[in-house]
């Protein structure tokens, strides 16, 4: 008998064939004559239906232990079901019970649970639909952003999770240090960092970007999709100190190939997903947000809506809505703008280009009028931005007057500028954070419930 998986099993007709089901019981309903044991294994988020009859053997012993939560390995035979959920059922020959759970200690007892109690068993909550099917769609989604650029030709590269230096000239790092933290040495009351592990203040990550461009302009085209990390104190639904980013950088590309890929890449993504997890897709449809499959499948129909920043600006003011932020030019724009573009105006996503450079990063290029540089970001319906990209600053002279301009330590970029100095050549790139991308496609809200064990203040506990 080959072991199988239940997702495997649903698909065989019911025509008496031996099959060894292995999983956790969902639940248990007794009649008079049978019980019905709902058996999952995360597989798929349908369970398989064992009919135990009464007559047996050992049956008054092992019922009472066939309870939510157990983990047990059945034989069996599949057999057609007269009920209406399911075609074939299993009429089991043999019963173990690998591991069971007690009913009066076992937390997953309801039918739902909310999704704050369910964060603070993150251990079990994989074990409800709705996150088994969370942790579907992310493996889904993983595979389809490797498959993508696979077999676009990009090259799949590890950047550093341990840096010394802030890509985002932000500060809000997290320290790695050897120190003893209770005996930190000191020179003229500052820490001194040469006595540090690495010789020199270090920091996880928040972007693997600027080593991956060292990549692109050797390799033309490569990605990084990695852990980053945020030591920002918000304790909103929208923030992780840890997360997940997908980053590809390109040679040879101008602003508009960015955009293009950008776009082909969203609608990849979520093609695969709608062809891919259809029973996950309508769970998350019917349970969490009505409607989700038709505007996925919109969006992935739509050509996006290109406009500029200053575009962007003009439009929200002359629609006469009051925002909680005013709109002006030269404001980083919010999602309650971003949402408004995206949902009233366009109805469908759209990609903004050349902000001022004063809101924007200090690797971005440039424009000729010296106020506006080449980024761009991509807004989606009920998200607002999704993606952050730009061309990057190729020059020598101007990418050091934006380092020095911003205030950042140059010594801490001296082989980003060399990249500039030897066989520069025009390149960009955008970063997705991974986490939102799954909260866009499942309609979940709070962006700690699609990551398997969220990092954000006061949260470590596993």
């Amino acid at each position: 008998m080959k072991e199988k998986t239940i997702k495997h099993i649903l698909t065989l007709e019911g025509n008496g064939q031996e099959v060894l089901v292995e999983g956790w019981i969902r639940t248990r309903r007794d009649s008079k004559e049978v019980s019905f044991i709902a058996v999952n294994d995360g597989s798929t988020m349908n369970s398989i239906q064992v009919v135990l009859d009464r007559t047996f053997p050992g049956y008054d012993d092992i019922n009472p232990r066939l309870v939510n939560g157990a983990s047990v390995s059945i034989k069996g035979k599949l057999v057609p079901s007269p009920g209406k959920e399911q075609s074939a059922e299993v009429s089991p020959f043999e019963i173990n019970i690998l591991g069971d759970a007690p009913a009066e200690e076992y937390p997953l007892q309801k039918k739902r649970h909310s999704f704050e109690f369910l964060r603070e068993i993150a251990h079990l909550r994989p074990r409800t639909n709705t996150f088994g099917s969370v942790m579907r769609v992310r493996n889904a989604m993983s595979f389809a952003i490797h498959k993508y650029f696979n077999d676009n030709g990009f090259v799949y590269v590890h950047t550093p999770v341990i840096t010394g230096s802030d890509c985002e000239g932000a500060g809000e790092m997290f320290h790695v240090t050897n120190f003893d933290l209770n005996n930190i040495p000191k020179t003229e009351g500052k820490i001194d960092f040469t006595k540090d592990f690495f010789g020199k203040e270090a920091s996880l990550t928040v972007s693997g970007q600027l080593e991956a461009e060292i990549y692109a302009l050797a390799l033309k085209n490569v990605y990084t999709f990695g852990p980053t990390f945020r030591a920002e104190k918000s304790n909103t639904s929208r923030h992780l100190a840890e997360f997940w980013m997908i980053e590809p950088e390109m040679a040879f590309c101008d602003i508009n190939g960015n955009m293009d890929t950008a776009e082909k890449f969203i609608k990849y993504i979520l093609r695969y997903v709608l062809e891919n997890c259809s029973d996950d897709m309508n769970f998350f449809n019917s349970m969490i947000e009505k409607g989700i499959i038709e505007n996925l499948e919109h969006i992935a129909e739509s050509k996006f809506e290109r406009i500029t920043y200053t575009d962007a600006i003009n439009e929200l003011k002359k629609s006469g809505k009051t925002f909680e932020y005013p709109v002006e030019w030269g404001i980083d724009m919010q999602s309650e703008h971003e949402k408004f573009l995206t949902q009233e105006i366009y109805k469908k996503p759209v990609i903004v280009t050349d902000y001022p450079k004063d809101i924007k990063a200090f690797y971005m290029k440039l424009n000729d009028d010296g106020k506006t540089v080449r980024a761009m970001d991509v807004l989606v319906p009920r998200l607002g931005e999704i993606i952050g990209g730009s061309e990057r600053e190729s020059d020598y002279n101007k990418l050091l007057g934006r380092i020095r301009e911003m205030g950042l330590n140059e010594k801490d970029y001296w082989w980003y500028l060399e990249l500039r100095k030897y066989g520069s050549a025009p390149h960009s790139g955008f970063g997705l954070g991974f986490e939102r991308l799954i909260q866009f496609v499942t309609g979940m809200q709070n962006i700690r419930d699609v990551i398997p064990f969220p990092r954000c203040v006061d949260t470590l506990e596993f």
